[in-house]
């Protein structure tokens, strides 16, 4: 958790590191630190320089080898603006300790950085205190060393019992706030529960996919709502639901927060209620940005998550989205309109094959192909009514 005085206000000049090892390769490693400059970013802050190192598995004291260390605290003295270290891996409060001292500046690892990040976009009670939740379990393992933090944790007179050492003070102050936290989301989830069951019995859809696919300017397409939306990660932490009409065929369609890569392990248990809108709906629309150069990889991480959270055998249609961005992006202005056709339409059967024919190719800020996109989701949509509610017209014209 990062108190006030340590979230990012302005633009700060950061330094990213990371880490080539038996289990990541340096391809993989040169698209994590990109994305973790688009986080940087996101977050107030702005890379100015990418340090890697290869290494047989990180280092118990810095993570990195002594030598690289020395190599980046060069760097921050000859630059003397750098106010932020971010490693690309989670690491522990005594990795973290170690290397503040040698390099001298303010060192947060990537989990940290997210739950800053979802600390800022929170708005609702529900959010806030999720994330709280998150950021008091990841302080918890590492307060041993990181005194930096304590004052946040409310401590003070009459807090402290006898015999107690201040690190046990503060654990017992920790884990009384994940308690408070636990209970309170526990309170909030059975409103939320008793709220989607008032919904009745409409059809529930819903939007995920990698964080900054184009999900909520989708939702803002399809439902003629405005959800916030932006070019940046995680512009949607809430849950959105709208009631949609096609045809005269309702549904309920809800917007759900972005996946991402090394996701910290306590969003997603603190985001569990947000994402149970995902496993109670019937049908996802797995929204991919197309443009992007590592689409694929995304998709695996995101049907990797619905496969952690037992949603993976949900009906899905896959959207491409931003085909028009694919296409500026990815064919010279040399190029005969025949040759982009020809190349368009390979790519298209090949992701028909992939998804047994639940795909479609649409750029949702253009309005491009959302007319296919309707009719395939209002096909879907009363296939599901036919078979939960055979005896009721009303849902099937």
């Amino acid at each position: 958790m990062i108190d006030k005085k340590n979230k990012f206000v302005g633009e700060e000049k950061a330094v990213l590191v990371g880490l080539v090892h038996k289990l990541q390769t340096e391809q993989q490693l040169h698209e994590y630190l990109n994305e973790l400059a688009f986080l940087s970013e996101t977050a107030g802050a702005k890379a100015v320089k990418k340090f890697y190192q290869k290494l047989p598995h990180p280092d118990s004291k810095t993570f990195i080898g002594k030598g690289k260390l020395e190599e980046i605290k060069q760097y921050i003295e000859r630059h003397g603006e750098i106010e932020v270290v971010i490693f690309d891996d989670e690491l522990t409060g005594s990795q973290i300790t170690n290397i503040e001292k040698i390099l001298g500046v303010k060192t947060i690892d990537r989990s940290d950085l997210i739950l800053d990040i979802f600390a800022s976009r929170a708005k609702t009670a529900q959010a806030k205190a999720q994330v709280e939740l998150a950021q008091y379990q990841y302080l918890l393992p590492r307060l041993k060393g990181m005194w930096k933090h304590l004052e946040r944790l409310g401590g003070g007179i009459g807090t402290r019992g006898p015999g107690e050492t201040e690190i046990e003070t503060d654990r017992r102050i920790v884990r009384d706030k994940i308690s408070l936290l636990r209970r309170r989301l526990t309170e909030i989830d059975k409103q939320a529960v008793t709220q989607r069951k008032d919904r009745g019995a409409f059809i529930r859809v819903a939007l995920v996919g990698y964080t900054n696919v184009g999900k909520s300017t989708l939702m803002n397409v399809l439902s003629k709502s405005e959800v916030f939306a932006e070019n940046k990660l995680f512009a949607t932490l809430d849950t959105t639901t709208r009631k949609v009409v096609f045809e005269n065929t309702p549904f309920l369609l809800s917007d759900t927060v972005g996946f991402i890569r090394k996701l910290p392990h306590h969003l997603v248990e603190s985001f569990k209620s947000t994402l149970d809108e995902v496993k109670e709906s019937d049908i996802l629309l797995h929204v991919v940005d197309i443009a992007h150069p590592q689409y694929e990889e995304q998709m695996k991480v995101v049907n990797k998550t619905l496969q952690e959270m037992g949603c993976y055998d949900k009906p899905v249609i896959t959207i491409f989205n931003k085909m028009d961005l694919y296409v500026k992006n990815t064919f010279d202005e040399w190029l005969d309109d025949e040759t982009k056709r020809q190349l368009l339409e390979e790519l298209k059967q090949r992701w028909m094959n992939e998804t047994q024919g639940n795909c479609i190719f649409v750029s949702a800020t253009e309005r491009q192909n959302l007319d296919g996109l309707r009719n395939d989701l209002t096909g879907k949509i009363r296939e599901h009514y036919r078979i939960r509610y055979p005896y009721k017209t009303e849902f099937l014209y």
